[in-house]
């Protein structure tokens, strides 16, 4: 059986993992979750590196909310860095799913986009390990996770 992981943290405003796995669930079987909540982003790549060592995780997903200050894009930079090194020690992959503060005027938009980013992710994470075939499909369509796709350029 094919296990995905969700890694989170406690400094998140919203339960991004929690979504996922609301979706996961809906998406399709076959799978089983295993989930690791951290204190914030930079811990993220050794949660990351966990799952796969540790719980034999076959593609983790990372959430992450940074804030709104230059030190957070700082962190969420760092983290993003930690990520790839873990994918390519590992040779799996790694859903980064980070939301920044400012990506929203207010905080029922950063909420809606945490969901619906978080919700769409978990479907690309699912059909990386089971339907590769429909993301070749989707090759160049300009989707984007929680904002309105843009479609592709004509």
């Amino acid at each position: 059986m094919k296990r995905i992981g969700i890694a989170d943290t406690t400094f998140a405003r919203v339960d991004m993992g929690g979504f996922a796995i609301e979706e996961l669930k809906t998406t399709g079987t076959g799978f089983k979750i295993e989930r690791y909540t951290v204190p914030g982003v930079k811990d993220l790549p050794a949660a990351c590196k966990k799952l796969f060592t540790e719980r034999e995780c076959d593609i983790v997903m990372a959430f992450g909310m940074p804030g709104k200050e230059p030190i957070d894009k700082v962190c969420a930079h760092e983290a993003s860095q930690g990520l790839i090194q873990v994918q390519l020690t590992t040779s799996k992959h790694i859903i980064e799913v980070f939301v920044h503060e400012d990506e929203a005027k207010s905080e029922k938009e950063l909420a809606r986009l945490a969901e619906r980013r978080s919700r769409e992710h978990a479907v690309n994470a699912y059909d990386l390990i089971f339907r590769p075939e429909k993301l070749t499909k989707n090759a160049g369509k300009g989707f984007r996770q929680g904002f309105e796709d843009v479609g592709p350029i004509q």
